[in-house]
């Protein structure tokens, strides 16, 4: 049985629709995540689970009990849920063992002393009850902030940007660590984020969110590589968009020759599906276009982002067309050089093309994510 079930909610501010029709389920253990564009609904809608807002439809289930429909609320508090905010919302006059113990009320002193004292240990602040929120890193606010949520032992844990206010190099490597502190808790989460490498990092299921809907529910892997739709694609990754012509219902034709695909071509408007010469889109990311110095096929460097282990090259193909090719870091090539590529595709992502345009076409949209 899911731990948490939404189905069909929807919630309003007045007129304004910021939650239409979303439904989905997470099970017990898992963690999954709102994904989106900032004023998408993802916020609002994790708001309504928490018990914060009225639902206009639809209705919210917490292990197959009812706990929000239209007219009928179940206070947060009663809800056994825990939050982790933005901003950490510690309490600044408690220490780090108070602010844990905050919702440990109703258990003995030892008790509450033992439950405290383990999820230090496990969040990784053994030892540092006794200091103050203002004495912390913000990494380590957040562990205490983790602690707190999890202290009552609740059916679900809600985080809300929980990163945001962290560099980026802490922000990744947290991530992780709480991932592996929920997993050890076997606590069922769901995290609110408009970062996909922090989403990617943490969830088993992400929920790609716009305009109050769910766009796509599937795994990191499945979002990425196979978007359900134009939108998606977009928003997650990088990449460049290609103009392409159908050969037939699995082949699709680009500058860079003929790629296979193993799902169906969505074709151009006015074309029978998967009809010959129809023209789409297809999209390339930037770990399709490999380096490969024997290759026929060559693009010249217009300009490189230098990542460490890695080098993200934008790359300028014969008709004009640029496209991004991730090339290991020993692999240094100067701008103006040509180098040698070929495609390595095992997912053919491919759309309607806006404006059908004769084979040969120079155009390209670039994903500026």
């Amino acid at each position: 049985m899911a731990q948490l079930e939404v189905s069909g909610i929807v919630h309003r501010y007045g007129s304004h629709t910021v939650v239409d029709g979303v439904s989905f389920g997470v099970d017990s253990g898992t963690i999954a995540c709102l994904l989106g564009p900032s004023g998408c609904g993802k916020t609002t809608l994790l708001r309504c689970i928490a018990g914060f807002e009225d639902l206009a439809g639809g209705e919210i289930r917490l292990q197959g009990r009812r706990v929000s429909s239209p007219g009928r609320r179940l206070p947060p508090e009663r809800r056994q849920i825990g939050m982790v905010f933005q901003d950490y919302a510690l309490f600044p006059h408690l220490s780090v063992e108070a602010n844990v113990g905050f919702g440990l009320a109703g258990l003995s002193g030892d008790e509450r002393r033992r439950r405290v004292g383990d999820l230090l240990q496990t969040v990784g602040l053994s030892g540092q009850g006794q200091r103050y929120p203002h004495e912390l890193s913000g990494g380590q606010q957040q562990r205490v902030a983790l602690a707190r949520a999890l202290a009552p032992r609740p059916q679900l844990i809600l985080l809300d940007e929980p990163f945001s206010n962290l560099d980026v190099d802490l922000r990744e490597r947290l991530s992780l660590e709480v991932r592996e502190i929920l997993r050890s808790q076997g606590i069922t989460a769901v995290l609110v984020t408009h970062d996909q490498h922090e989403a990617f990092a943490m969830a088993d299921e992400v929920g790609v969110m716009a305009g109050g809907t769910i766009q796509q529910w599937d795994t990191p892997y499945r979002v990425y590589h196979e978007p359900a739709n134009r939108f998606v694609a977009d928003f997650v990754g990088q990449g460049v968009f290609l103009p392409g012509v159908v050969l037939d219902e699995r082949r699709v034709e680009i500058e860079l020759g003929v790629l296979q695909s193993r799902l169906p071509l969505e074709c151009s408007p006015g074309c029978a599906a998967c009809g010959k010469g129809c023209g789409v889109e297809v999209l390339l990311r930037p770990d399709d276009v490999v380096h490969d110095d024997r290759a026929t096929l060559s693009g010249e460097v217009r300009s490189k982002a230098f990542r460490g282990a890695e080098i993200l090259y934008t790359l300028r193909l014969q008709s004009g067309v640029e496209v991004l090719s991730l090339v290991p870091s020993h692999h240094d090539h100067a701008i103006g050089e040509m180098i040698g590529i070929r495609l390595d595709v095992d997912h053919v992502v491919a759309f309607r093309s806006t404006a059908p345009e004769p084979r040969g076409s120079a155009r390209a949209i670039r994903l500026h994510r």
